[in-house]
């Protein structure tokens, strides 16, 4: 019987197997005489060998497969409907910058440009060979028009360092632009933030309406499209967000080639935190591909930017190197990219006086940044002989001088707290203008928490012992656990002077369930934001070109006297009148006393059973009788 049911059993095996292998066949030959499906970004590896064979054969996967399609069912997939060829481009850049303090920045910065317009009606992307398809689909998916994040850790010291290329503020900030289209910009703005949380593994999804604002003039889209409707803009801050290697980690794998090769092989979560400020950023909008302005592009932004202060970390900031900062050197460029460069800033240095950079490189660019007009050495990796017969490029500074005092920045902010006690106080903000002869307006943007009860009749602006009263006046008033306080500000800075806004403020007792673990240390209070058109030293590039470095051509320039800047200044750290959270501890244990020793009292009182006890007898009579014991006597009575 069990012999017949196991040649039963292998029956059945062949004559499955059988079918199996009939229908397989068949399925391939049918799948030759259809078009294959042409090979997407999706399913093209992220990851780029160093190995010449591996970066071939992945060159090969990620472009797409020449398969003719099949027209006999479809006259659309004729060859007069052939899409055109995708013009997606990537260029990566690393600027280092010698500061006077002695500390060195280094600025990253990536660039992907995506060959399609999804916003247009009917039109959709299914295709995605460089540009990350997790962005991609997050554009789509909530009509973003522009989408800015950044994660930062420590504060820029502008009057140690200078400015920034693209200024960002302490924690996380993200401001979105959404399209005119979209009926609840609410419910996507917080659709939005949770799926970014997950996307970049951060605390945006602690974003609320409590902490949301909707700027009036302080925000502008930086691409195409001149949008004046404000609703559709979104602005929040989280000044006590920590930055951290599982935030890096997903940035860096938004990168066609990962960290495998090019520029992002120098970032070694090791070195990057170990600095006195690490900034992350990606920024995405709408963009021309050329002057004229033809045809339109997403384009995706990543900008690292480091300040390593070699002094402290023990190194000495009379030498550095690549390998001193990165712990690594540069290989080859980015196969997937069309540009791949570093720069270093030699404005400074133009004899060779100030420092020595080797190795050395007779490719030499100038560029006009935040005013000033710079030059920068050029070490173009897309070119053998950078490498040289190492293939490792390791820049090396060494420097022979002193670097001068540097000049003092012409727009610089800060802000803090005043006050005595726990229930009312002042915010200060101080803005300078540097400039000698020039005045110019700025725009200032305060986002106060609602437990932070602004008295607006309060606010004061004097530039110069006089008052400066505003131009323009934006004021939103908070509600009570339902959104902050949103303050703008047209001021306009006379020359070489100091402009101080004062507003009083009471603070708020909140629910015991509102503080946070730690209460004492605070509540932190985001930055407040300046944004200016600074009058510029040099005439300003007002062209559009693609050959200009990316550092350069973030903020497009309307105007050759002005460039366009924005200041953040200090985070504050506000005490609020906090209860003692250590009472409930103490009356649980009062309480759990009292009830042991007067209920236990009573209850002994209740159960125990009381008897007299006979006086003990003397203690002659005692020791007659052991002695009578003790010879066998009757004891005594």
């Amino acid at each position: 019987m069990a012999a017949h049911r196991c040649g039963l059993s292998l029956a059945f095996i062949l004559i499955f197997s059988c079918i199996a292998h009939l229908g397989i066949a068949d399925t391939l030959e049918k799948a030759n005489d259809t078009t294959g499906e042409k090979l997407s970004a999706s399913d093209a590896p992220r990851e780029v060998n160093t190995d010449a064979e591996s970066v071939d054969l992945n060159e090969r996967q990620w472009q797409k497969t020449d398969v003719e399609p099949d027209t006999r069912d479809d006259p659309e997939n004729s060859p007069s409907f052939r899409p055109a060829p995708a013009k997606d481009q990537f260029e990566e850049e690393l600027v280092i910058r010698p500061l006077h303090s002695g500390d060195i920045y280094a600025s990253f910065q990536f660039r992907t440009l995506w060959d399609v317009d999804f916003q247009q009606e009917g039109q959709k992307a299914s295709h995605y060979r460089l540009f990350p398809k997790s962005l991609g689909q997050v554009l789509s998916k909530f009509s973003v028009r522009e989408l800015h994040i950044s994660f930062t850790q420590g504060y820029w010291r502008t009057m140690q360092w200078g400015q920034p290329f693209i200024a960002s503020p302490p924690g996380a900030e993200l401001w979105v632009w959404f399209h005119n289209t979209v009926s609840d910009v609410d419910g996507n703005w917080r659709e939005l933030t949770n799926v970014l949380s997950g996307i970049f593994c951060a605390s945006l999804n602690f974003i609320d309406l409590t902490n949301t604002v909707q700027p009036s003039a302080s925000f502008k889209p930086l691409g195409l499209g001149n949008v004046t409707d404000h609703s559709f803009l979104r602005y929040a801050t989280l000044p006590r967000e920590i930055v951290c290697t599982e935030n890096l980690t997903p940035w860096k794998k938004l990168l066609p080639c990962g960290s495998k090769a090019g520029l992002a092989v120098l970032m070694k979560s090791e070195k990057l935190f170990h600095s006195s400020f690490h900034s992350q950023a990606v920024h995405i909008r709408p963009v021309c591909q050329d002057e004229q302005c033809t045809s339109k592009a997403w384009e995706l932004r990543q900008t690292l930017n480091v300040v390593f202060d070699l002094y402290t970390s023990g190194q000495g900031k009379k030498e550095w190197s690549m390998f001193k900062m990165f712990s690594r050197t540069l290989t080859e460029a980015c196969p997937l990219a069309s540009s791949s460069k570093v720069y270093v800033d030699v404005t400074d240095n133009p004899e060779g006086e100030l420092f020595e950079l080797s190795p050395a490189t007779s490719l030499l660019s100038q560029a006009v940044v935040l005013g000033d007009r710079r030059t920068y050495s050029v070490y173009d990796l897309t070119r053998a002989e950078t490498f040289g017969q190492l293939r490792s490029l390791n820049l090396l500074l060494r420097w022979k001088g002193d670097s001068g005092d540097m000049l003092r920045p012409l727009l610089h902010a800060e802000r803090y707290v005043s006050g005595f006690g726990l229930q009312t106080g002042e915010i200060h903000t101080v803005i300078y203008n540097n400039h000698p002869f020039r005045a110019f307006p700025v725009l200032l943007m305060d986002s106060v928490p609602w437990y932070l009860q602004l008295y607006i009749h309060t606010l004061t602006v004097t530039s110069k012992s006089r008052e400066n009263k505003p131009s323009y006046i934006h004021y939103q008033p908070a509600k009570d656990r339902h959104r902050p306080h949103l303050l703008e500000m047209l001021i306009q800075l006379p020359p070489h002077s100091m402009t101080e806004i004062t507003v009083q403020f009471e603070r708020a007792l909140l629910k015991w369930t509102e503080y946070t673990p730690d209460p004492n240390h605070g509540f932190y209070v985001g930055s407040s934001v300046v944004s200016a058109l600074v009058p510029s030293m040099v005439a300003m590039n007002t062209n559009f070109t693609l050959d200009q470095p990316l550092f350069s051509s973030f903020v497009p320039v309307k105007e050759e006297s002005s460039y366009f800047m924005r200041v953040y200044t200090e985070p504050l750290l506000v005490n609020l009148p906090t209860p003692d959270f250590s009472m409930p501890y103490n009356v649980i244990c009062l309480t759990c006393t009292v009830v042991a020793v007067g209920y236990g009292s009573f209850y002994n009182l209740l159960t125990r059973t009381f008897q007299v006890d006979e006086p003990s007898p003397p203690l002659a009579k005692r020791l007659a009788n052991l002695i009578r014991r003790i010879r066998g006597v009757p004891l005594l009575t």
